[in-house]
């Protein structure tokens, strides 16, 4: 009997000349799967089924992971206002742990042997799968054609020429991945750190030269309303933000990090909805938190961010920092406006029934109400003591300060 092997399949070049190399060349029965994390429209969906039988799949299938990824990454990106580097909002490199739990799980239901993808040798994708599957599925064989046989685009357009798959390969300036936590945007000037993107690189164009009021209602951290629509389905609420907001050009950065491999990385991106939850989302919060809330959950954020970015997605530590990002929004409840412009966006205001600023205790900057004027001389002079006794004991550091 020939042997399964899974291919993680997108439709682009890679991973087609892997379907095709693997079914001709060495007789593996190739099962085509495409684990759709808001990326695919159907009209690609059905294009890549098309393709896959088309490069001599046994089987396609697609895999819808959204709503998984959504419950079990996303909504914890949002509690924690995560961005890499406070920049990037860790779109489509959070979605590959998602896609590879998919495939992995897909492979032992039909009893695969092999699993293959289309990563290189020099990103941090192939790091993500590879992790992914020794985990999933420690005995699986994975097999990796373009970082194993050094391919070249080249080399893989001849041969799917060749063998009679037509389409249409040519290299773009840029490629993508897209998502639904954002687009990733590389090559052409980002080659350059000298250069940015221009305006033709970005799928979005920016079609808003006005501005516009944007509301987002919020439910113990998960968005739930956009302009008083309410949605039971938290992608949809996502999509909707996407719609209203990428017409101004919001949501486009570039990003700098150090990769897994520990080479530094370039990456442009737009990311209309995931930056404008995120800012309402994290201004909410400083409404409805106390100070060392958001303090340590700031802290226990960036490990999360980081851990995410660095293939730990799995580390069981993940799962306490997710129960903390989880009990911390069981008051971040509210509505956000927000002021959109072409290029950017601005907090507006907040209403809220968890709203800590309004306060019988006083108002800031005005009249307090739940101290005396003695008691706030009394509070700032026993605050100062510990620098009164130090400095009753070094005069002479005081002075040189103050030379």
């Amino acid at each position: 009997m020939k042997k399964k092997v899974v291919v993680a399949f997108s439709g682009g070049l890679d991973t087609s000349f892997t379907v095709m190399y693997l079914a001709k060349e060495k007789g593996y029965e190739v099962y085509a799967a495409c684990a759709n994390t808001g990326g695919f429209s159907a009209e690609q969906l059905k294009a890549n089924e098309e393709n896959a039988y088309k490069l001599g799949a046994k089987q396609y299938v697609t895999l819808d992971v959204m709503r998984e990824y959504y419950q079990k990454c996303i909504r914890y990106m949002v509690y924690g206002n995560v961005l890499r580097n406070g920049t990037y909002p860790i779109s489509v490199s959070s979605e590959r742990i998602f896609q590879g739990l998919a495939i992995a799980k897909y492979a032992k239901e039909i009893g695969a042997d092999a699993i293959a993808h289309g990563s290189t040798g020099a990103g941090n994708d192939q790091v993500r799968f590879d992790m992914t599957f020794l985990v999933a599925d420690p005995d699986i064989e994975i097999i990796t054609l373009t970082r194993d046989m050094a391919l070249t685009r080249q080399y893989e357009v001849d041969y799917l020429n060749k063998h009679g798959f037509k389409a249409d390969f040519a290299k773009l300036k840029y490629s993508y991945n897209v998502g639904i936590w954002g687009t990733s945007i590389c090559g052409g000037e980002i080659l350059d750190s000298e250069q940015g993107l221009p305006e033709a690189a970005y799928l979005k164009q920016v079609t808003r030269s006005d501005e516009a009021k944007i509301v987002l209602e919020f439910d113990e951290g998960q968005l739930v309303g956009v302009n008083f629509e309410m949605f039971s389905d938290p992608i949809q609420a996502i999509r909707k933000v996407e719609s209203l907001a990428a017409p101004f050009g919001i949501g486009r950065d570039m990003h700098v990090g150090d990769t897994i491999i520990g080479i530094k990385g370039r990456v442009g991106f737009e990311a209309a909805a995931p930056m404008l939850i995120i800012a309402a989302h994290k201004f909410l919060e400083k409404f409805t938190l106390s100070k060392w809330q958001q303090y340590w959950k700031d802290q226990i954020a960036n490990w999360y961010g980081m851990f995410l970015h660095e293939s730990q997605y799995l580390e069981p530590v993940m799962r306490d920092m997710e129960s903390m990002l989880l009990t911390s929004q069981r008051n971040v409840s509210g509505e956000v406006t927000m002021l959109m412009r072409p290029y950017g966006f601005e907090t507006v205001g907040v209403r809220s029934r968890n709203d800590l600023v309004k306060t019988k205790f006083g108002e800031y900057g005005e009249m307090q109400k739940g101290w005396t004027s003695d008691d706030a001389k009394g509070f700032i002079k026993v605050t100062s003591t510990p620098l009164r006794v130090y400095y009753a004991n070094h005069k002479d550091e005081l002075e040189k300060d103050f030379e």
